[in-house]
């Protein structure tokens, strides 16, 4: 077996292996807004549900080169404490895909992929009406993880303040709480340009 040392090889190569390693990862296409009401939305592949009660949860925004080190969404996101969590589901994978180009922040990803604004109940920035899921969510805490080069990577937890479902994705029987996987058909993320579907499941009943 391979070893790789993280003090010894390069933060590149070690992203690799993690992408490679933490698999399936489930997307969090985040809409935001900024201070002057541009529209914003970006697909994140470090997600996770953390808590249910408290409804928590949380992605990383990476940094980057450039004079633009910080992503749009967390600009966004520290200045409006406001952002929704889409999920994505195959049919609109190309249109996720095209909102994850690097572009100006002046530059509407709704209108750049042709996905469909839709207006949120509690927070401002807007849903993603393809979605057959959606988190509306006020941020909770940021927590920085910063290199010996000083450049900082950012976990954003939020607090969902209203979950939206789409009836048709709701599984019968299950009391207006459950989803149906083969309804929703949710991707993944893999390594590199490769994603994931979920319709290939199998079930474990967990020991007593």
């Amino acid at each position: 077996m391979q070893r790789f040392d993280p003090a010894k090889d390069s933060p590149a190569n070690l992203y690799k292996l993690m992408i490679g390693m933490v698999v399936p990862r489930p997307i969090a296409f985040v809409s935001s807004l900024d201070a002057g009401g541009t529209r914003n939305l970006a697909p994140f592949s470090f997600f996770m549900a953390c808590s249910a009660d408290p409804p928590v949860v949380c992605f990383v925004t990476a940094h980057r080169p450039g004079p633009r080190p910080s992503k749009d969404t967390l600009t966004n996101i520290l200045a409006t404490r406001e952002f929704v969590v889409n999920i994505v589901s195959e049919e609109f994978a190309e249109k996720m895909n095209a909102a994850s180009a690097s572009v100006p922040p002046a530059v509407d990803e709704f209108t750049l992929s042709g996905l469909t604004p839709l207006p949120s109940e509690i927070v401002r920035p807007p849903r993603v009406a393809e979605s057959h899921a959606q988190m509306e969510c006020r941020l909770r805490q940021t927590v920085p993880i910063s290199n010996e080069s000083g450049d900082t990577n950012t976990v954003i937890f939020g607090d969902v303040l209203c979950f939206h479902v789409d009836e048709a994705v709701l599984l019968e029987g299950g009391g207006g709480y459950k989803i149906d996987p083969e309804k929703l058909r949710a991707i993944g993320r893999m390594g590199g340009p490769t994603y994931t579907r979920t319709r290939d499941r199998f079930d474990m009943v967990r020991p007593k």
